[in-house]
């Protein structure tokens, strides 16, 4: 009697999840046909605007700060049993979906394929966006800046290695703007072709932030074998699926991309390491209540120099998340600030710290103001 009684109530549940299923995939649905009169809405709005003669109107699908602020309230009215990232991840790829009804997104990223930077990409973007990969940094600005890709996911910063110095230089010369964040564990594995002994393996190839990222392990289990920067950890796992005695350092999306083998998992030296990803645009994301700004800010060669930069901020009460130093390109033995502080360019009291900085410096350039990272 209590067996049928448990296969009677299992038969209820599996109905009851039966019907929460077609009522999902319905709301789903009405959420898409939404998502189709939002562009219907946008394309006659510029149609109006062009007939007007208001010059050209570019239509604009995505809104960083729309999205970023969906995800926060996804979150926080979350009442479990799941925890809220994961309800918010379910929401990101429904959102992608959507969009892609409107305009699927071209989204430039340092590949090949299986790099982080494309898990990252997928992350922030979801996975109807068309990832394509680009074989530098200095390339994912450029398919923006030409205006073939909608927007480009480059690192920036690692939790134990500190800054990627070419992303930085980059923004130098580049007037893209900084339209959001993403955060991403980084868990690297030890790559190499199926059924390679371990005596067979000559290099170990990976982006140069990667074997730094593996040092002290790298001296501990292969301390001689020959160490190669490449321009990416995809590349490193591709040269490892075709180059006999070369083994990469990448993750598990590189690893069932090229058919590789796990010689050794997590070799990484910090088990908390962390990479921050920047995701580049060409407009000005509008505030979404949670941001953060970046600038680059260079001042004359004198005693207090930096102090005189960053006061500002102190007096302001206004929190630096990151700050770090270039050389200048115009003048010897000068630097220029990389600074990032909470806080939105449009917001009054950046302003007047903005205003105040640009009495006190030589250069003065903001790249964006954006979402914090919400997943």
């Amino acid at each position: 009697m209590a067996e049928h009684e448990d296969k009677r109530t299992l038969d209820e549940v599996r109905a009851d999840i039966d019907a929460i299923d077609r009522e999902v995939q319905e709301l789903i649905s009405r959420r898409a046909e939404c998502a189709q009169r939002v562009a219907a809405i946008k394309l006659a709005e510029v149609q109006a605007a062009l007939e007007a003669g208001e010059g050209e109107t570019e239509v604009v699908y995505y809104r960083p700060e729309r999205e970023a602020q969906v995800l926060r309230r996804i979150i926080e009215r979350n009442r479990g049993p799941l925890a809220g990232e994961t309800v918010a991840h379910i929401f990101r790829e429904v959102m992608s979906a959507c969009l892609a009804l409107e305009k699927p997104l071209q989204v430039a990223y340092l590949g090949p394929e299986g790099t982080f930077t494309q898990t990252a990409a997928i992350k922030h973007f979801g996975h109807a966006a068309i990832c394509v990969p680009r074989a530098t940094i200095d390339s994912v600005f450029d398919q923006v800046e030409s205006g073939e890709c909608n927007y480009g996911v480059v690192p920036v910063e690692n939790s134990t290695e500190g800054m990627v110095s070419h992303t930085l230089d980059n923004f130098m010369d580049s007037g893209l703007k900084i339209a959001g964040e993403v955060e991403l564990a980084i868990a690297h594995h030890l790559l190499a072709a199926a059924h390679t002994p371990r005596e067979k393996i000559t290099r170990i190839c990976a982006h140069q932030q990667a074997l730094a990222q593996c040092r002290n392990w790298l001296d501990r289990h292969w301390p001689d074998i020959e160490r190669v920067a490449v321009s990416s950890n995809g590349e490193a796992a591709r040269m490892a699926a075709q180059t006999p005695g070369v083994a990469a350092i990448a993750g598990e999306t590189a690893a069932e991309l090229y058919g590789l083998e796990t010689l050794a998992e997590h070799i990484e030296d910090y088990a908390d390491n962390t990479t921050r990803f920047l995701i580049i645009g060409r407009d000005e994301v509008p505030p979404s209540g949670r941001d953060k700004t970046s600038i680059i800010v260079s001042s004359r060669n004198k005693p207090g120099a930096l102090f005189l930069l960053l006061d500002p901020f102190r007096k302001a009460g206004v929190s630096l998340t990151r700050i770090d130093t270039r050389p200048s390109r115009t003048e010897k033995w000068a630097y220029v600030f990389f600074i990032e502080f909470e806080g939105h360019l449009q917001d009054p009291n950046i302003a007047a710290i903005i205003a105040e900085l640009e009495e006190q410096s030589i250069l003065l350039k903001p790249l964006g103001s954006y979402p914090r990272a919400v997943l």
